[in-house]
């Protein structure tokens, strides 16, 4: 299995099918130019080098002479390259005793009995063959010199491939930095080829991306700014209003917006990667332990919290919003009757691991996989009483990310788990 799956994905490199398609169009070549040329050669043996062959073999059996005689024979093989056999009732003869030749000769020549072998008038048989073992010999070592060489040029159609779509390994390396929102290190140009021009292209486009993207935050950043006094304003004036629902549905809704334009200045903060980040020597359980007292000291949260957790460099504010923001949406969402969240700890594979899980309803397994987008929310009408705009776990999404970590969302039934793993 393990082998299929690794056969699949040599065959799926672009390299290997280019190596393949070389040596199949060499062994394609090779096999038509040597089919061609026996045909060719074949008309001219039929026509002039067969009869050649069988007046010379005739000649020679004639000056062996009838009944063969072995000293004429032993001469004959002395004088040329052959191997002389001689069968029948008389005389038995070998010129080449022992050579394992003869019985390929037999063969060869089966479809033409005239060709190498002799019947004389007094029932002996005389069968003439090659000789010479090192003659036989020498094509078997020019067919492994030939093989090397093939292979040789097949090593050397692999590096030139290798060198000629290089360029691609640096654009799909390119591809996924700009994927991950790195676009500090270009795509190497290395060539002034078509595929140099791709990379100019995709280097183009990702200057283009940034700076749209740049000009999308700089906005944000700008509009949440200028917010921020004209909220703080009407936020002193609604103090001064008398007291009353109305005015403590208007303080709410203010505050809803002040805790709206901190999110969007933290997002778009975490959006600049670990550079954001302010690192120290911290505790994973001691930063739940605390955020729990103050913040969810009479919640009845369910805290299972691995003993001789190891410190780690993380953002402590960072992680402390997102532990507020995972614990606020599971209190939430998790439902009356169920029972309290849970929120534990532990070390798995040399990486800390924290999961918030509330016992509530859940939400449509549809829903999963769009959960910690900004601005999504399962319930499209966005009632008051299920709270939050949205934005609550797409800052702990961002966290995760900025210490280059993960944040996984799954169904927990009942409830939702949220587990995130962080390096140490």
């Amino acid at each position: 299995m393990r082998a299929a799956r690794r056969l699949r994905t040599l065959l799926a490199s672009l390299r290997i099918r280019l190596v393949l398609l070389f040596v199949l169009m060499a062994l394609a070549t090779t096999a038509i130019f040597v089919a061609g040329m026996q045909r060719a050669l074949s008309a001219g043996w039929d026509t002039l080098l067969r009869p050649l062959v069988v007046d010379y073999v005739d000649r020679l059996a004639a000056e062996i002479g009838t009944p063969p005689d072995p000293a004429r024979a032993r001469a004959l093989a002395e004088r040329l390259p052959l191997s002389v056999r001689i069968e029948g009732p008389v005389t038995q003869f070998d010129s080449h005793p022992g050579q394992r030749h003869w019985h390929r000769h037999e063969t060869a020549d089966d479809d033409d009995p005239r060709l190498l072998r002799r019947q004389t008038a007094d029932g002996h048989r005389i069968v003439f063959g090659l000789g010479d073992r090192d003659w036989a010999d020498g094509p078997r070592g020019i067919g492994w010199l030939t093989l090397g060489g093939l292979l040789l040029l097949t090593a050397l159609a692999y590096g030139l491939v290798r060198h000629l779509v290089r360029p691609l390994d640096d654009i799909r390396a390119g591809a996924q930095r700009f994927g991950q929102g790195h676009f500090d290190l270009p795509i190497p140009v290395r060539r002034q080829d078509e595929l140099g021009e791709l990379a100019a292209q995709v280097n183009a486009m990702a200057r283009d991306i940034r700076a749209m993207l740049d000009a999308k935050r700089e906005l944000l950043l700008a509009v949440s700014h200028e917010l921020r006094s004209p909220l703080t304003r009407a936020r002193l004036n609604a103090e001064l209003v008398a007291g009353g629902a109305a005015r403590d549905a208007l303080l709410r809704d203010l505050a809803e917006m002040g805790d709206l334009i901190n999110d969007l200045l933290e997002s778009e903060r975490l959006a600049l990667g670990h550079q954001a980040l302010g690192r120290e020597p911290c505790n994973l359980n001691a930063l739940v332990r605390d955020v729990v007292a103050e913040h969810f000291a009479h919640a009845g949260l369910q805290l299972q919290l691995a003993p001789g957790l190891p410190d780690a460099a993380l953002d402590p504010v960072r992680l402390r919003l997102l532990l507020r923001n995972l614990i606020d949406n599971a209190l939430r969402h998790g439902g009356t009757t169920g029972a309290a969240p849970c929120v534990s700890t532990a070390q798995t594979d040399g990486r800390l691991r924290l999961v918030v899980r509330d016992f509530g309803s859940g939400v449509d397994a549809a829903h999963l996989a769009r959960l910690g987008e900004a601005f999504y929310r399962p319930d499209a009408a966005r009632q008051r009483s299920t709270g939050g705009v949205g934005l609550g776990l797409h800052l702990c999404r961002a966290v995760a990310q900025a210490h280059r970590g993960t944040l996984l969302m799954s169904l927990a039934d009942p409830g939702l788990e949220v587990t995130l793993d962080l390096p140490r």
